[in-house]
C-alpha cells in the first residue's frame, strides 16, 4: 500500500525496491554506475553556484583557462602573444592574473568586436590589446615576444608547422609557446572525420608522432606535454546533449537550413570525439641560442 504523505503519494520500501530493480540500469546509463548518486560537478565552495548544463561548461572553461595560466606562467610585465584570442576572456585573466602585457589576435571579425567590448571595463584592460591577426602570418617583429599561448586555435591552421615556425619567430630566444592540440587515435570512419572537420572548419587531425616532429623541425624544445583528453571527451558528449536540448533555440537564431546541415553530423562528431581523438597540452620552449 502507498501512504498519502501531505496530499501526494509516497511509495513503500517494496515500491522504491522495484522501480530500482526495473530502472537501475537506466539510472546508470544516465546519472553514473560508480555509486548511484549526486556527482560532485562543481567542487565545494565554489563562489558560482551551477545549475544547468551551460553553467557547467561555463565552469569548466574557467578552470581550464585557469590551469593555462598557472601553466604558463609569465613574468609581471612581459609581452605575451594571445594567438588565437576568441571572445577575449582568456586573454584579459592571464593580464589580471600576471602582471604581464597580452596582444591578442583572432581572424573572426565578430570575436574581435567581443574583445574591443570587454577591454574597456576590465581590470586589466590597460594592458591587453586586439587585433585582427593570421597566425600563420604574424605581422610582428622577430623576437617581439617573451611568451605566448594558443589555445584550441592550433587545431584550425591549413598549415600547422607554418604556424609554429610563426610562433618560434616572434619569439625571444628562451622564450615558451604554450598551446592546446588535438590528435588522432585509432582509425574513424569517414563521416566521423568529416563530421569534425566540417564542424570546427579544421584540417584532418594527425597523429601525436606527426606533431612532435613539427615541433623539432621549427626549432623548438618540448618542455612540458599534459594529456586532457578525457575533458576533450566530455566536450564532446556535453555539445551533443545540449545540441538537442537546445534545438528550438538554434532554429531560431539560424534557421531550419543550419539544422538540415548540422543534424546529420551530431552522432558522427560524438562517435569521433568519444573514439579517436586525443588532446593534449604542450609547453615549447626556444632555445637561447
Amino acid at each position: 500500500m502507498t501512504a498519502d504523505v501531505h496530499g501526494g503519494t509516497a511509495p513503500t520500501p517494496d515500491e522504491v525496491g522495484a522501480m530500482y530493480d526495473k530502472y537501475g540500469d537506466m539510472l546508470a546509463m544516465t546519472l553514473g554506475s560508480s555509486a548511484v548518486h549526486i556527482g560532485m560537478y562543481v567542487p565545494h565552495g565554489a563562489h558560482t553556484r551551477v545549475t544547468s548544463l551551460v553553467g557547467l561548461a561555463d565552469a569548466a572553461q574557467d578552470r581550464q583557462t585557469e590551469f593555462l595560466v598557472e601553466a604558463l606562467d609569465p613574468a609581471p610585465g612581459s609581452r605575451v602573444l594571445d594567438i588565437g584570442c576568441g571572445t577575449g576572456a582568456p586573454a584579459l585573466r592571464l593580464a589580471e592574473r600576471t602582471g604581464c602585457h597580452v596582444t591578442g589576435i583572432t581572424v573572426s571579425r565578430s570575436q574581435l568586436a567581443r574583445c574591443q567590448e570587454r577591454r574597456p571595463d576590465h581590470p586589466a584592460g590597460e594592458r591587453v590589446e586586439f587585433a585582427y591577426g593570421n597566425a600563420m602570418a604574424l605581422e610582428y617583429p622577430d623576437a617581439s615576444f617573451d611568451a605566448a599561448w594558443s589555445i584550441d586555435c592550433v587545431p584550425h591552421l591549413s598549415d600547422r608547422a607554418k604556424g609554429l615556425r610563426e610562433a618560434w619567430r616572434v619569439l625571444r630566444p628562451g622564450g615558451r609557446f604554450l598551446f592546446t592540440e588535438f590528435t588522432l587515435r585509432g582509425t574513424p570512419t569517414e563521416a566521423e572525420a568529416g563530421a569534425y572537420t566540417t564542424l570546427w572548419a579544421c584540417p584532418p587531425i594527425r597523429p601525436l608522432t606527426t606533431l612532435v616532429g613539427e615541433i623539432a623541425e621549427a626549432g623548438f624544445q618540448l618542455a612540458r606535454t599534459q594529456d586532457m583528453t578525457s575533458n576533450a571527451a566530455l566536450c564532446g558528449e556535453l555539445m551533443s546533449v545540449l545540441y538537442q536540448d537546445r534545438r528550438d533555440e538554434i532554429e531560431e537564431r539560424y534557421g531550419k537550413e543550419a539544422l538540415a546541415h548540422t543534424d546529420p553530423l551530431m552522432e558522427p562528431y560524438r562517435s569521433f570525439t568519444r573514439k579517436h581523438v586525443d588532446y593534449h597540452l604542450l609547453v615549447l620552449r626556444k632555445p637561447e641560442d
